[in-house]
């Protein structure tokens, strides 16, 4: 059994979870909006404190989605355990891209950072991670949004950084129910508020491995740009030719889901 949902009407600034926020309040193109205490989002709940956790419980949450891998959560750790919370991990990617990644990310020297980096590298990387989840994890996201249709709000998705692998099914499921995209990205763009950001940890912390220009070149893997939302569209255009087709034939999504995904997310 999950709690009554108790939900401020301030957001906290949690201690050890970054990027938490209730996406409630956002409108939908035929006027309504998000129910508020009914899909949040943040990064991993591993370093959660006792006040965190305590916080989260009493969201009434129903279901916890974690799209992590498994390299991010020897990283970083399992969640912290919510009483009478489902917790369904979902990887949105592969376990060698994570780890490869977080090798780059830790270990990387100046040198290294600069070949793989440097001269737009680092967005073009992350403008083909989301093309590439956006069509290749269509089962995962239809997966999502089913369950979300039939019994799991009050949800909470999370990946590492809350931006990316979360950030593209968040903003998935309010496609789904309508939001409007300039909506969908003011959300998203969120992400990038200094309190929000990821806490980028580096094998070396000195003046050398945490450097300006090795800060500046991690940078893009880290920050929420609106043109990899972008690149995010773009491919559901270009894979199914419109939103709707990608909803319908990509998501398998039948109109009588929808319509339950919308009563249980929006007001009216």
């Amino acid at each position: 059994m999950t709690q009554t949902p108790q939900v401020p009407q301030a957001q906290p600034e949690l201690a050890e979870v970054r990027n938490f926020r209730d996406v409630g309040g956002l409108p939908t193109v035929d006027g309504r909006r998000v129910r508020e205490g009914r899909l949040f989002r943040s990064g991993h709940l591993a370093h959660a404190t006792e006040e965190d956790t305590a916080f989260l419980a009493g969201l009434g949450l129903h279901t916890i989605f974690d799209f992590r891998n498994a390299s991010d959560i020897k990283l970083e750790g399992p969640d912290v355990a919510l009483p009478g919370v489902r917790n369904v991990n979902i990887p949105l990617t592969d376990p060698a891209d994570g780890a490869e990644f977080w090798t780059m990310v830790r270990d990387g020297e100046l040198g290294q950072l600069r070949t793989l980096l440097g001269d737009g590298k680092a967005a073009a990387r992350m403008t083909a991670t989301y093309r590439h989840i956006i069509t290749t994890r269509t089962e995962d996201h239809s997966r999502v949004l089913h369950a979300l249709a039939e019994d799991s709000v009050p949800a909470l998705m999370h990946c590492a950084a809350g931006k990316d692998r979360a950030g593209l099914s968040v903003a998935v499921t309010l496609l789904a129910v309508g939001v409007e995209r300039d909506a969908i990205e003011e959300d998203y763009l969120k992400s990038n508020e200094p309190h929000r950001r990821y806490k980028i940890r580096r094998s070396d912390n000195s003046a050398v491995g945490m450097s300006p220009e090795v800060l500046e070149l991690l940078s893009p893997l880290f920050g929420a740009h609106a043109d990899y939302l972008t690149a995010a569209y773009d491919a559901i255009e270009k894979t199914w030719g419109s939103t709707e087709s990608y909803l319908t034939d990509g998501l398998k999504l039948a109109p009588a889901t929808r319509e339950r995904l919308r009563d249980r997310l929006l007001e009216g």
